[in-house]
């Protein structure tokens, strides 16, 4: 009878081990590694995993892919080039990098993102070959991460040993892992902030801790403060910077009066939103001896108290912007002053940073003067009151091809003015200057179109909330000419003190704001779109582009496709940014252009402000590179803080349509993707979207060359600009997701 021999158990042996090794050491190409240190980052300390390193160690080095640097020392052989660029992810795990070496964004797959997350700042080589038309590569290093906090779900083990927390943004791959003492006592299925500690070689989720507890996920206030956190935007000062601004001295002196220009007696006035706090502008009226008008445009005078070194300056420079969500505004600079000191109340005495013009009746500008003044506000207007009396003038007519002379605009001042189902009596001065500034703002604006200005008129949606912010209605706000009045005088100071500086010599540094012309391919990809409703556009040159492009905005005006031609319009157009290297605001047909006339919601208004003090106090040019830094954070926060505003208007979108789910609402297909197409109510301009699945009656495959989604069998198409009857299928406050049910195609 035989023996059975006992085998000796073995060790499993580690798993992909020489790509592993390779990893690490190209990872830290400039650190020379031992076997030690290579078993440390892997997490063994055993004999076996040991002596399988210094085997693979010695395997790679007669490969000539490393080399022994020293004794037991090594490195990885570089052969490849290395390049650096940002990360954009896509919700699929893939994603792409931008990067200055190339004409177009590298494709990365999922399994060669290697632990980076979207925005980061990457460190990657290129392949040889092309995927699917694509130059493709792998990230190698994270050189820094774009964000380390991010808002989710906690959801605790039930042993209570540690924790996950699932993300909301769908950008964001991974769940992170939370030790059960690094919750802040988070309860199961709270909504926090958790912020990423680590992300260790061997481990599948990154590390962190939870920071902030949000509250409940789906209530209103915990909602509005996760799209604030996600975006890093504060949503309440620090003790220290309110007892700060609450200690200034917002008193009117004559020591102070006495260092300005006094235009206290010259009839002034500010026209804002029937819901504004904070008036940041005005303007003056006064009609010269000699036919000229001067116009002041008056500009809350921050600086006067914000001062440069403060905690107070500290934090204006880090929010850099006030935020405007549907049911709050988190404001740059606390209320003493946004609200009130800065603020340009009616019947109150304030110091303010002028521009001042003296202009004819053809809107020409004959003399400018630019300095800090002491102003009083003889009355505050909304825009539907101004409006108003714009309507009701008895000669409102659009101003005809030829007309540059104010002369020629009838300025009939009414009496009385109806709003709101009242009759008011007007005060002649005041009517009369906002007639006559009206009449030389559309003189102005018709100049500027002319010049080759875009007409950008787009619809804002806005809510009417009830005490408890639960949206009772929708309605759109759109740009008349008591907005337009304003916009081109504030257009006028913008560039006026953008000229003033731009074209001292020799050059002193300012901050711009710029936008540079559209990209050609995404103009091809405008035209592409738009040839479905039937629109053509000119790109021969900078002056047929510009006029084709107002030429489509102004077709599209009332049209089921507005939103949409004006959206895509928008996205097809460079992103306009704060810079001190001018290159002119293509937008706007200027050379110049800067913005001045915002300092209590603008940070780079605030920097304009003391750099064009400093210069009219003969300063000589201040270091560019430390402003071109303010200048892009400024940039970066102002993006934010977009998003963070897209993001409420589409929360409450989703909140209002969570009241309406058996309402069947008449839709525009305003995209097309090969997973469904998304639609946009028409009445509400909610959007959501109708999964392929969902779509019945055929096989319905995307066909990107039409825009459309077609049925293999029918032939029934589903194309951008369709109109279609959806029903709500499904609200999901958390993730800001509305899903449609498709009724019906409509009737034509």
């Amino acid at each position: 009878m035989s023996k059975k021999k006992k085998g000796k158990s073995r060790k499993k042996g580690i798993s992909n081990l020489t790509n592993t090794i390779l990893s690490i050491l190209k990872k830290d190409r400039n650190q020379a590694f031992n076997y030690k240190q290579i078993a440390a980052k892997l997490g063994v300390n055993d004999a076996s995993s040991r002596n399988q390193i210094i085997k693979t160690l010695a395997k790679l080095t007669a490969k000539q892919e490393i080399q022994q640097v020293d004794r037991g020392k090594f490195k990885a052989i570089i052969n490849t080039e290395y390049h650096t660029g940002i990360l954009d992810l896509s919700t699929k795990g893939s994603g792409y990098v931008i990067c200055d070496d190339f004409d177009e964004d590298v494709f990365i797959a999922s399994n060669n993102i290697n632990k980076a997350l979207s925005g980061d700042e990457v460190e990657f080589y290129v392949y040889k070959r092309r995927k699917r038309g694509k130059i493709e590569g792998e990230i190698t290093n994270v050189i820094k991460r774009e964000k380390s906090e991010y808002v989710g779900v906690i959801q605790i083990n039930k042993n209570s040993s540690y924790a996950f927390v699932i993300p909301d943004s769908n950008k964001m791959y991974k769940d992170i892992f939370v030790p059960i003492n690094k919750t802040l006592k988070a309860e199961d299925g709270d909504k926090v902030l958790v912020k990423l500690e680590d992300w260790p070689e061997k481990a599948d989720s990154p590390y962190g801790k939870v920071i902030k507890v949000l509250g409940k996920p789906g209530e209103h206030n915990t909602e509005i403060h996760a799209i604030l956190s996600e975006y890093g935007l504060p949503y309440e000062f620090p003790n220290q910077v309110e007892e700060c601004a609450n200690k200034l001295d917002t008193s009117i002196t004559n020591q102070e009066i006495a260092k300005r220009r006094d235009m206290r007696k010259d009839l002034t006035f500010t026209i804002d939103p029937k819901d504004a706090k904070d008036f940041d502008d005005a303007l003056s009226f006064t009609v010269l001896e000699n036919g000229l008008y001067e116009i002041g445009i008056h500009i809350a005078d921050v600086s006067h108290y914000v001062k440069e070194g403060t905690i107070l300056d500290d934090e204006a420079f880090e929010r850099a912007t006030s935020v405007y969500l549907v049911d709050r505004v988190v404001p740059m600079l606390p209320e003493v002053l946004s609200n009130n000191a800065c603020s340009l109340r009616p019947h109150e005495e304030k110091y303010t940073f002028s521009a001042v013009f003296k202009i004819n009746n053809h809107a020409e500008v004959k003399e400018q003067w630019f300095g800090r003044t002491v102003t009083y506000s003889d009355a505050r207007f909304a825009y539907e009151e101004a409006q108003a009396i714009i309507e009701q003038n008895n000669s409102v007519i659009p101003l005809k091809e030829g007309i540059y002379n104010i002369d020629e605009i009838n300025t009939q001042i009414p009496e009385e003015v109806s709003l709101t189902g009242k009759t008011y009596k007007t005060d002649p001065k005041i009517a009369q200057a906002i007639l006559k500034i009206n009449g030389l703002a559309k003189i102005m604006r018709k100049k500027r179109m002319k010049n080759g200005a875009l007409s950008f008129d787009k619809v804002e949606v806005k809510f009417n909330l009830d005490q408890d912010n639960n949206p009772e209605g929708v309605y759109f706000k759109t740009s008349k000419d008591a907005n337009k009045l304003i916009e081109e005088f504030m257009l006028l100071a913008n560039k006026k003190v953008a000229e003033f500086i731009g074209k001292q010599n020799p050059k002193k540094t300012f901050v711009y704001r710029v936008h540079d012309e559209p990209d050609v391919s995404k103009l091809a990809s405008l035209q592409n779109i738009v040839s479905k409703f039937g629109y053509k556009l000119n790109f021969k040159d900078k002056k047929s582009t510009s006029a084709s492009l107002n030429s489509l905005l102004s077709d599209v005006v009332g049209k089921k496709e507005q939103n949409l031609v004006d959206t895509l319009t928008i996205r097809s157009m460079s992103k306009a940014e704060y810079t001190t290297h001018n290159i002119g605001h293509y937008g706007l047909a200027f050379d110049y252009y800067s913005h001045f006339t915002s300092p209590i919601r603008r940070y780079p208004d605030v920097m304009a402000h003391r750099l064009l003090q400093h210069y009219l106090d003969g300063g000589k040019s201040v270091n560019e590179e430390v402003y071109e830094e303010k200048c892009k954070h400024s940039s970066n926060m102002e993006y934010l803080a977009t998003k963070a505003e897209r993001d409420s208007i589409k929360y409450m979108q989703i909140r209002f349509m969570e009241d309406h789910k058996d309402q069947e609402f008449l839709g525009v297909i305003s995209g097309v993707t090969d997973w469904g197409i998304y639609v946009e109510i028409i009445s509400n301009k909610c959007e959501g979207m109708v999964s392929i699945r969902d779509i019945t009656g055929d096989h319905y495959v995307f066909d990107e060359s039409q825009f459309a989604l077609v049925g293999r069998h029918s032939k029934n198409m589903y194309q951008l600009g369709d109109e279609v009857v959806v029903k709500v299928k499904n609200t999901d406050l958390i993730k800001k997701h509305l899903d449609f049910h498709l009724v019906s195609k409509a009737e034509d």
